[in-house]
């Protein structure tokens, strides 16, 4: 074990054996030579900021296509120096990357020359993938009929969040084969469930935190295989039917008294120090059907990895965030079915794959950027598979000298200011701050809905009953932030079909919210609430709730 000093924010760190072993796995080998990847400069935090610094899912813009001229939607602002084309465009037979081609100059850091192709070549405006009437939605494959939705896969007809392999959910927060659930927060599994948070396999709950395999449940935490509960109390069928047909989901009064009760519940109720299910050897949070899986985080099915964050589906993987289907992977934020595609944001189905971006369908790629159906190209330059296997050992000994070899992008390189960025979301800061790092920042200019009118929040009838159709040509001024939003038919419909109310936030206020309702993706030292077993968890020392270590907490939930 190596102990070491961040070079961006001078926090110790430690490099183990086993990621020391991981790098020398993946590096590259030409001409019998190995090219060792170095472990990293930055501690496990820092790596992750960088990375998210690339990825922008919420801020969306109106601007035109540079090729076709047509108004789209994209994630791109139209002062971005680089043109960017409409999906159509795109993917035609019109253009390619290779036609942005640099060549290669040894007297000038590689980064330096790569950041300028970034700005020739053609961005696609939103990532959206195999998917239908998805068009305000951005990081999307096979989805239909979605809406300012940011990051699922195979879903229908969901509404704002991050809702996985799931149908009819509106504002939900990382959950995965639900239906009809509303302002659900990591939960999987879920049918017909109204705000509830880390609840798994079950139906009709209302409120509640932490329950198992449970039905017919109101205002509670911490149960396991209950059905007719109410603030974790048995109530007959008959009784528990009485008190639900009583609850009015657009009365404001009653839904703070049901949040209220539960969060009492919640500060009586024991939480588990990892919430996992299947695992082996892990550590982190929210980990499923993984094993030998270290400090990562809402990850399922995942083996050998480490430092991972939002994945399905990895195997000896290190430093991914937001992707799938992933095998030998290093710092690596993306999409999914690539295989030892290295320091790369949005690649798709590559194989040998370095400091590149949004490469599509191809192989033994070095410093390309948006290039698809090609193989051994650097800077988007075709190179016949000789004279690329001769190029790139010039180009790793050259970032040696430079101290590039082996680093992600840095943050300044972002096509994005930092506060369009989900970083901003995991690690905040203030316009100023961001500044002084060398980092952008873009000023919130909120464009104004043509609407019949802009009608406050508060204004709004209180019952879903009495709010009309005209609703749809309204604006409606967020109780918080003052910003404008739009209720479109579909979230019109589904409200009325669950009989719940109009909501009185801006969609980014209510993500802002479920993302506070989380623990931060850290790791701490506590001790056990009951034993005093040392364990690593999310909740830190000085946190009051209840922590039991995974002996002591399945004894208490299930005896």
């Amino acid at each position: 074990m190596v102990q070491t000093v961040c070079t961006q924010c001078g926090s110790p760190f430690e490099i183990t054996q086993d990621d020391l072993d991981f790098y020398n796995k993946i590096s590259p080998e030409f001409g019998g030579k190995k090219y060792i990847v170095p472990p990293p400069t930055h501690c496990p935090d820092c790596r992750q900021q960088r990375r998210y610094a690339i990825r922008n899912e919420r801020n969306l813009h109106k601007r035109k296509c540079d090729m076709c001229s047509k108004d789209i939607l994209s994630m791109y602002s139209s002062d971005k120096p680089f043109p960017v084309y409409c999906p159509d465009c795109w993917w035609s037979d019109k253009w390619h990357g290779t036609s942005r081609a640099r060549e290669l100059d040894f007297n000038r850091p590689f980064f330096e020359q790569f950041a300028e192709l970034q700005k020739e070549a053609p961005r696609i405006s939103l990532y959206i993938v195999n998917s239908e009437n998805c068009n305000y939605c951005n990081f999307v494959g096979d989805c239909k009929r979605c809406y300012l939705t940011f990051g699922p896969v195979y879903s229908e007809d969901c509404l704002y969040g991050s809702a996985y392999y799931s149908k009819d959910c509106v504002d939900n927060l990382v959950t995965r084969e639900c239906e009809l659930c509303y302002e659900c927060i990591d939960s999987r599994k879920l049918y017909g469930c109204l705000y509830n948070q880390d609840c798994y396999g079950s139906d009709n709950l209302l409120y509640c935190y932490d329950l198992h395999g449970c039905s017919e449940c109101i205002a509670c935490a911490g149960l396991r295989n209950k059905k007719f509960y109410i603030g974790n109390k048995p109530y007959s069928e008959e009784e528990f039917k009485e008190y639900k047909a009583k609850i009015n989901y657009c009365d404001p009064i009653q839904m703070n008294e049901l949040q209220e009760k539960l969060e009492a519940l919640k500060l009586s109720t024991v939480r588990h120090f990892m919430p996992n299910s299947n695992v082996q050897n892990v550590s982190g949070t929210h980990i499923y059907n993984s094993k030998n899986t270290f400090r990562s985080f809402f990850v399922d099915k995942c083996e050998d990895c480490n430092y991972c964050m939002q994945a399905v589906d990895l195997k000896d993987c290190y430093d991914n965030n937001y992707t799938e289907e992933n095998e030998l992977c290093c710092e690596y934020l993306g999409m999914y079915g690539a295989i030892n595609t290295h320091f790369s944001t949005f690649s798709r189905h590559t194989y040998e794959v370095y400091h590149s971006e949004y490469c599509i369908n191809g192989k033994n790629l070095f410093g390309c950027c948006n290039l698809r159906d090609r193989d051994y190209c650097i800077l988007n330059k075709q190179y016949t598979k000789e004279e690329y296997e001769e190029l790139v050992p010039k180009i790793i000994e050259h970032m040696k000298q430079s101290g590039e070899w082996g680093q992600f992008f840095p943050i300044e390189f972002s096509p994005f200011t930092y506060n369009e960025t989900v970083a901003q979301e995991y690690f905040p800061l203030t316009k100023e701050e961001a500044l002084s790092k060398g980092w952008k920042w873009r000023d919130a200019t909120d464009e104004i809905p043509e609407v019949e009118k802009i009608i406050p929040a508060n204004k709004l009838p209180d019952s879903i009953e009495d709010i009309p159709d005209d609703v749809l040509n309204w604006a409606i001024k967020c109780e918080v932030t003052s910003k404008p939003f739009r209720i479109i038919k579909q979230e019109l419909d589904f409200y009325r079909k669950m009989k719940l109310p109009i909501p009185h936030l801006h969609p980014d206020e209510r993500h802002k919210r479920r993302l506070l309702s989380r623990n931060p993706r850290k790791l701490f030292n506590r001790k056990c609430g009951k034993c005093g077993e040392e364990m690593e968890t999310t909740y830190s020392p000085d946190r009051s709730e209840i922590v039991y270590c995974e002996k002591c907490y399945h004894k208490e939930v299930y005896g």
